[in-house]
């Protein structure tokens, strides 16, 4: 059976639709037309989530005597307001005028001006002279392909994950770059299943275009839950990212408090006070330009000053600092940070290790991210490992070495499938002694339960190969004297071949007047 992997093309159109929508890219680079065809995605769904309500309001004009045109009536069900300007009928009706740009510049505008929460979110240079109006025009007709239908809410969930695969195609598309934004879906998936966040305060310093939070709504539903059951909060300094994500949540329904505009986490923690419940993120790795000179005496460096050339320790810790009493933390880190004894790094994980807050360490296999191709792991932070519903974990960390999974999506990108993440996941759960999780056992070279005292022994490096050890190989009960036997037949049979083999070719050569 094959292995089903998320890259996240499973509704049929998606990858026709991307192909289309690039081919009229021209010569505007992948982070410029991002925002393009994502904002038109966003318009889109305003305006047709618009629509759905405006039609269900206009039939009941007669009887309950309701008026389409209330805003009020829009606030009331949660719908954006769109004015007619604004409303894609008209755009789509206009897509072949060489005013297009302008209409949808006023269409944005217009869009923001009634609905405050929107403000400074989305794109307005449509009519700059540099894009194509005639490939604009090709696009909105592209766009105006994803039917909504009469069910507003799968409409919602289609441009969803229309968005949502854009992105990460776009990610792919800008390479480095593109990381800085988007983290790929099946890490995300993993991360997710792992903290399993179904109720509480859910917080990403570094929020990117928000996977994360929307990966966390969709367990929440999978599970019996609500939207609305989490409470989301979030901040991204890259002020382009920040609209990324306000349009990512809002195409979805999902409130979030990401501050009133995007700031750096370190120098300008918009959520102070905040202690979350479960933290999901995944930050730069290896950042260098942080300002950490500057903040040499903060208050969050509670197990040492991380080094102002690397910021992986402050993350870290920035971490540690927003987390509940019984919080729990699942993040993305470099290689490097499990082992590393550059300036304070050692100290700082000594000190975390022996505070007993590391439960869990995964090494990823190679190749899953777009924005780097240096190693990664997983971190898994707890305050309270026995809470008197599970096991007692105090002093023990479960290691696990995933790096021999995953299937190759394209030439250059791996991917974890649904049954390799349930795999891991269901792995730690049992670990935790959770309910219907089933008995946790060590596997050689899979995974395998440390105490504290062991990791002391190894310098606390944090490397899941030091300790889950190699892989059993199964005996297959053949005796070795038999398959040696076996084995040295075939070798003399194929010593055998290789002389007719040459033979032949010498007779062909002497005949072609080449022989010796």
């Amino acid at each position: 059976m094959a292995t089903k992997h998320n890259n996240g093309a499973n509704l049929g159109f998606e990858n026709q639709m991307w192909a289309a929508a690039d081919k009229l890219r021209g010569h505007m680079d992948a982070s410029e037309y991002k925002y393009v065809v994502l904002g038109l995605i966003f318009l889109k769904y305003i305006s047709d989530s618009f629509q759905a309500k405006y039609k269900e309001l206009e039939a009941l004009r007669d009887t309950e005597y309701t008026d389409p045109e209330d805003r009020d009536e829009y606030a009331a069900a949660n719908t954006f307001w769109v004015p007619q300007e604004a409303r894609w009928e008209k755009l789509q009706a206009n897509a072949k005028q060489p005013t297009i740009g302008k209409l949808i510049d006023d269409a944005m505008v217009a869009i923001e001006k009634e609905n405050p929460e929107l403000k400074g979110v989305l794109p307005k240079d449509y009519s700059r002279p540099a894009l194509d109006k005639y490939r604009l025009g090709e696009l909105i007709d592209i766009i105006s392909k994803i039917g909504l239908g009469d069910d507003e809410s799968k409409s919602r969930d289609i441009l969803g994950r229309v968005y949502e695969y854009f992105l990460g195609k776009f990610a792919a598309s800008e390479g480095k770059a593109g990381g800085e934004f988007y983290t790929p879906r099946c890490v995300v998936k993993l991360l997710v299943n792992m903290i399993e966040p179904y109720k509480g305060r859910i917080f990403d310093p570094c929020c990117g275009s928000g996977g994360m939070f929307v990966q966390s709504e969709k367990f929440v539903e999978e599970h019996g839950g609500r939207l609305g059951d989490i409470s989301i909060y979030g901040q991204e300094s890259n002020p382009s990212t920040w609209r990324l994500a306000k349009m990512n949540l809002a195409i979805r329904g999902i409130e979030a408090n990401l501050g009133g505009q995007p700031a750096d986490s370190f120098h300008n923690n918009l959520h102070k006070d905040l202690r979350a419940d479960y933290i999901l993120a995944n930050p730069p790795f290896n950042m260098s330009d942080w300002g950490g000179e500057r903040l040499r005496e903060d208050a969050r460096w509670k197990y040492g000053v991380p080094p102002a050339n690397n910021a992986n320790y402050a993350w870290i810790q920035h971490f540690i600092h927003h987390l509940s009493p019984a919080g729990i933390a699942g993040f993305v880190m470099a290689n490097g940070s499990m082992s590393t004894n550059t300036s304070s790094e050692g100290e700082i994980r000594k000190n975390i290790i022996e505070d007993d807050l590391v439960d869990c360490m995964i090494a990823l296999p190679g190749q899953l991210f777009y924005t780097t191709q240096i190693p990664a792991c997983l971190w898994f932070l707890s305050r309270n490992k026995q809470n008197g519903k599970f096991q007692d974990r105090r002093r023990q960390t479960l290691f696990i070495d995933a790096r021999n999974m995953g299937g190759m999506i394209d030439r250059v990108h791996r991917d974890l499938s649904d049954e390799e993440i349930q795999k891991i996941a269901s792995t730690y759960h049992a670990w935790r002694g959770e309910k219907d999780a089933g008995e946790y056992k060590d596997v050689p070279g899979f995974c395998r339960s440390v105490p504290t005292d062991e990791i002391k022994g190894h310098g606390y490096v944090l490397t899941p190969g030091r300790y889950v050890g190699a892989a059993k190989i199964e005996d297959d009960g053949i005796p070795f004297e038999e398959k040696m036997a076996e084995l040295s037949a075939t070798l003399y049979d194929q010593f055998a071949e290789a002389d007719r083999l040459e033979a032949t070719i010498k007779r062909n050569l002497e005949v072609l007047g080449y022989g010796e």
